[in-house]
């Protein structure tokens, strides 16, 4: 069943007006939430910990900045830091001062879903997760524009925690796109799968793969770099902007019946089996305990392939070949 979608017409802010939102953390996200929610009107602090390298930038936007203890008694306390920081930091220093029926929002939902982090049951946990980059929710919002974002609750204890998911969403900008219902079982699920089976692990496999076929077979690496991992972004925008069918039109004969008759011989009834145990595997919790037990161990299996694949040939044909191309070289 399709998701309902809601737009800033279908949404009332009022449920947030008045309330004091402190955003924990002023990474991309956090920094994106924290203007929004200024600009939109919202009473907004960002917490800190002492000696936070962020505090000079927040004065710069002229945002006010306070102790993680003094955030912890606002009306909604937005937590924007890492994943692996926040069960700590809950425990720590929300966890005795949020007050009765306060928020506690999340932009993921894997904490909690896992239960790695579980909130008094007096307080309401909403989730806001906006489908995009904290860069993108920023300069969307400032184009007049917004990006897409789910909403969930996980715990009611103050009877508004559904609106105030909503009102929270409206007010940094996501009604002006698409705000849609989920849960936190839902987000945390689908967003794990993504990056396992296609948008980290899949591609990843899938171009390293391509390139080791074609320059095994004796192609030149810098052609097999191009075909294969450079033009991605070429394709991932067409879809983007088009959907599959509609990129389906923009590209040639050849490619077209290509896709259809060899296609699934690369993604094939195997492929599909092997994406139905992944999910299994993240919908049991399997996948979360054997990451906790790579971090509690100091990450050797993450250290081991990263090394390895830092050396990997692609990486240097593609650090020589986009040294040639600087419009590449991100500007700071």
């Amino acid at each position: 069943m399709s998701a309902a979608i809601y737009e800033d017409k279908d949404i009332d802010p009022r449920p947030i007006a008045g309330k004091r939102v402190a955003v924990l953390g002023f990474g991309a996200q956090g920094r994106a939430h924290a203007l929004n929610l200024r600009d939109s009107g919202q009473d907004v602090v960002v917490g800190l910990r002492a000696g936070s390298a962020s505090a000079d930038a927040c004065r710069q936007h002229g945002l006010e900045t306070v102790s993680l203890e003094k955030a912890a008694v606002s009306d909604l306390v937005v937590m924007l830091v890492p994943d692996s920081e926040q069960a700590a930091l809950y425990e720590n220093i929300l966890a005795s001062r949020m007050r009765k029926h306060s928020a506690l929002v999340f932009a993921h939902g894997y904490n909690i879903h896992y239960r790695r982090l579980v909130p008094r049951k007096d307080l309401d946990v909403l989730l806001v997760a906006p489908l995009g980059i904290g860069e993108q929710v920023r300069l969307q919002y400032e184009a007049g524009l917004g990006v897409p974002a789910l909403v969930g609750v996980h715990q009611d204890a103050s009877g508004q925690a559904r609106a105030l998911a909503f009102a929270y969403a409206k007010v940094n900008g996501h009604g002006r796109a698409a705000v849609m219902e989920t849960t936190f079982a839902e987000e945390t699920e689908t967003d794990l799968f993504a990056e396992q089976a296609v948008l980290c692990g899949g591609i990843d496999q899938l171009v390293i793969s391509a390139f080791e076929t074609l320059t095994e077979a004796g192609y030149s690496p810098d052609i097999a770099y191009f075909c294969c991992l450079h033009e991605v972004k070429l394709m991932a925008d067409m879809l983007h902007r088009r959907g599959i069918a509609g990129t389906r039109q923009s590209i040639s004969v050849a490619a077209e019946y290509g896709d259809y008759t060899r296609g699934p011989r690369v993604i094939n009834e195997a492929s599909r089996a092997a994406m139905r145990d992944l999910l299994a595997e993240i919908r049991d919790g399997r996948f979360a305990d054997e990451l906790d037990a790579e971090i509690e161990a100091g990450s050797p299996l993450i250290r081991r392939r990263r090394a390895a694949a830092e050396s990997h040939d692609i990486e240097k044909v593609g650090a020589a070949l986009r040294a040639r191309m600087p419009w590449l070289q991100k500007k700071e």
